[in-house]
């Protein structure tokens, strides 16, 4: 038998299955025809290509960062902490790679944007409605926010019910009041779509928390996880506004922003402002 060259695998014993006309395939069960025909450039421009995938790659991972804090959401108001804890680690390991492929972005130039950027008409990212629901489920709610998707009346429902909602901070607070800290009632009943005011009431049921981290375990590894979402998310924030301004400069966002100025300007929200208050005064 005619061995395999030394610098090829020898698949010999190896039982490939090579025939797949009537059996599923790698590429069709991820659909890969489907997904690899959505990079379509429109101009000629040869760092098109790369906008488009990292931004498309980008809604892939926010689709799985939604998917595992509302899989959280539901196991935080059942009680059940240990998968919500898998989740929400899930989703800082995602929120990695979001902060990373604004470093492979960075390597286009201002030429190389300039050229093509006339294209994008006024389309954003500020009109990705899978980023806006993954911000409100977070806890970063604005009823303005909403406004851009309401020609698309599907996904607006989608996005209302996401503003609407309790993100999952509130239902860490019931989760508290339920384990018997207090936790003030105007904090637990009230209109989940208006932001959340931080209140040293609360400050005071997380440092609860901490000072007995013993008897609280599992809520104060909670409270470890939200900080740890949140600040992941901030450096993406920040990579984000970096990207833009080493870019395109002070110009205006394609989607009527300021651009990096308002980018700037997001850096200071906070979602769970107590469980950053809190660390002052331990």
């Amino acid at each position: 038998m005619q061995k395999a060259p030394p610098h090829a695998v020898d698949l010999s014993g190896e039982a490939v299955h090579w025939d797949f006309r009537e059996a599923m395939s790698y590429g069709d069960y991820l659909r890969l025809g489907d997904l690899l025909a959505c990079q379509r450039p429109l101009t000629a421009e040869h760092d098109e290509t790369l906008f488009i995938i990292i931004h498309q790659a980008s809604e892939l991972w926010i689709k799985l960062c939604l998917h595992e804090i509302s899989g959280a959401i539901r196991q935080i108001r059942a009680g059940e902490l240990g998968p919500a804890f898998k989740m929400m680690a899930r989703v800082a390991r995602v929120q990695a790679n979001l902060i990373q492929s604004w470093e492979i972005l960075s390597t286009m130039t201002p030429f190389d944007y300039s050229s093509f950027r006339s294209a994008l008409g006024k389309s954003s990212g500020f009109q990705s409605y899978q980023y806006r629901m993954l911000e409100f489920r977070l806890g970063n709610k604005n009823r303005q926010m909403a406004r851009v998707f309401e020609a698309h009346p599907q996904i607006a429902a989608a996005v209302s019910a996401a503003l609407s909602e309790p993100s999952i901070y509130d239902e860490s607070l019931a989760l508290l009041a339920r384990r018997g800290v207090a936790i003030p009632e105007d904090k637990l009943v009230r209109d989940f779509a208006e932001p959340y005011i931080a209140d040293p009431r609360v400050t005071d049921a997380w440092r609860l928390v901490y000072r007995d981290a013993g008897k609280h375990w599992d809520l104060y590894e909670l409270a470890e996880k939200l900080v740890d979402v949140e600040y992941r998310f901030h450096l993406w924030r920040y990579t984000h506004m970096k990207t833009v301004e080493r870019i395109v400069g002070a110009k205006p966002g394609t989607g009527g922003t300021s651009g990096v100025a308002y980018l700037r300007k997001a850096l200071d929200l906070r979602f769970y402002p107590e469980l950053w208050d809190v660390r002052t005064e331990i």
